[in-house]
Parts: C-alpha cells; sequence; structure tokens
C-alpha cells in the first residue's frame, strides 16, 4: 500500500491509499461513504490485494466523511485544514470525483469508478453529469444509501431548527444535537443531507435516468438500509437507467451493508467484473 494525496480545486488535499499492481495500465478507484474507512469497512483490505496480486491497481479514495474528522492540507491557502463527516459540503462531491480521476488519466488507460453507501450516490451523482467514456470505462455501485430510510429518525422539529440555522447565516455551528442519531456534524452539512442532492436512488431517479455508463450493482441480501427489500431496492435502481439491459446486479447472501464475514466474496465479484472489462 502507498499514501495517494490527490488536490481538488478548491486546493483541500484528499488522502487515499493505492494498491499498486506491477506495471497496471487498470484500476478501481472506490469513492468512500460516511465514516467509510478502513476500520469500518475493512473490505477494503481484502479488493485492495485482491485486484493488485491479479495485476490491477486500486484506489482507495477517501473524500471527505470517510472519518469524523480528518486533519489535511490546503494547497491554496498553505494551511492545515480538517474536514469530515462534520463539515463535508455536498457540492465538493464532482470536484472530489474529479481530484482523483485527474489523477488516474495521467497514469492508466483503463479506469473503473466504484463508489460504497453513500460514495455509490455520489458515483451516481457525478456520473449523471459526466458522461466521458475516455476517463472512466465502467461504474460498481457497492450498497447505495437509501438516504430516505436513514433520515427517517429526523424529527420535525430538527430539520426546523437545521433550517433556521441556515436561513439566518448560522450553518457552521455545530447543532446541539446527533444528526440521524449518532453524527455530530454542522446545520450546513446536516441542510445538504436534507437537501435531496444525493438522495438519488429511492423516489427521485433523475441522476439515474442520465446514465450513460454501464457497469455492476452490488448489494447483500442483509442490508439494512434499504428499507427492508436490497433485493427490490437494486432491482428498482436499474430498472431507472437507460443501460439497465448492460448491467450486472450482484446480490450476496447472508450479508448486510459492509459484507460482513463476506470480504473475500465482494473482492472476487470486483475481480471478476474488472478483468472481464478491461
Amino acid at each position: 500500500m502507498e499514501n495517494l494525496n490527490v488536490e481538488t480545486r478548491r486546493g483541500t488535499v484528499l488522502n487515499g491509499v493505492l494498491f499498486p499492481a506491477k506495471n497496471s495500465d487498470s484500476v478501481v478507484i472506490a469513492i468512500t461513504g460516511i465514516h467509510g474507512n478502513f476500520y469500518s469497512n475493512p473490505f477494503y483490505y481484502n479488493i485492495g490485494d485482491k485486484l493488485s496480486e491479479h495485476g490491477i491497481d486500486f484506489i482507495y479514495a477517501q473524500t471527505n466523511d470517510a472519518f469524523g474528522e480528518i486533519e489535511t492540507f490546503n494547497v491554496k491557502t498553505a494551511q492545515k485544514e480538517i474536514i469530515g463527516s462534520w463539515n463535508e459540503r455536498f457540492s465538493y462531491t464532482e470536484e472530489d470525483i474529479d481530484a482523483y480521476l485527474d489523477y488516474a488519466a495521467k497514469n492508466y488507460t483503463n479506469v473503473i469508478l466504484a463508489g460504497h453507501s453513500l460514495g455509490a450516490n455520489k458515483v451516481i451523482y457525478y456520473l449523471s453529469k459526466n458522461h466521458d467514456t475516455k476517463r472512466v470505462k465502467n461504474f460498481i455501485l457497492m450498497s447505495p444509501a437509501n438516504l430516505k430510510h436513514m433520515m427517517s429518525g429526523v424529527s420535525a422539529g430538527e430539520r426546523d431548527f437545521i433550517e433556521k440555522l441556515v436561513r439566518y447565516g448560522q450553518g457552521e455551528k455545530i447543532l446541539p444535537f446527533y444528526f440521524m442519531g449518532w453524527v455530530v456534524c454542522t446545520a450546513n452539512t446536516a441542510h445538504d443531507w436534507l437537501s435531496g442532492i444525493l438522495d438519488n436512488v429511492t423516489d427521485d431517479f433523475s441522476q439515474v435516468e442520465h446514465i450513460t455508463h454501464s457497469g455492476a450493482m452490488i448489494i447483500g441480501t442483509y442490508d439494512n438500509f434499504t428499507d427492508g427489500d436490497p433485493v427490490g431496492f437494486l432491482k428498482n435502481i436499474n430498472s431507472h437507467m437507460p443501460t439497465a439491459k448492460s448491467n450486472e446486479l450482484i446480490f450476496i447472501e447472508r450479508t448486510g451493508h459492509t459484507y460482513q464475514q463476506k470480504h473475500d466474496e465482494i473482492a472476487e465479484i470486483i475481480l471478476k467484473f474488472a478483468k472481464k472489462n478491461i
């Protein structure tokens, strides 16, 4: 493994990890979700090791919210920055993914863009706006997040409180309660969650409908972020894609959102798809 730091257009440096193969011209880039780091999602090690053993590079593409707080650096301000799930802005999604793709464009011929959980929603958002098949050959969506289900416990009073803080210019204030019951964050970050920008796999499929790439979608049959029907959830997303007939839907039996006890299986699935499509 090698540390991989990529610079965004705003100057923030994102800290990823490269699992290098020898002289590879192909890479799978996996965009992380909220708290989707190596500690909570150890399957990244399995994927990285498996791909690199078979001649394909893998990039664990950590974005703003892989941890609660991440100490990094801004090359434009020359100052230390603290980013994380506490102050993430969804409006940075496109440039965060671009930062990794800019790196990949200089080093690889074949690029598969993957994302897990909220990272999958970010990939959907990105591909709905960017149809460049030169930089991205295929996608892999691993367990997209049902934001409506995740935020079902946010009360009307909490929503109103967040809205008022943002409206009156106090969006940088830390909320006095855990958002969704477990996230410490600013009112601006919570407002982004509530805005629907990345809520693209439940009621509003307009982003999904604009994706022109094809790829694979993967989910565990015990995934608890799907409101009780992981298989139907994934099939419904695919039904809204123009590339539905070309896409692979893969259901991993008896595992949940982070592929518990199935880390080798998810790695084999991604290797098989990558080898077939590069």
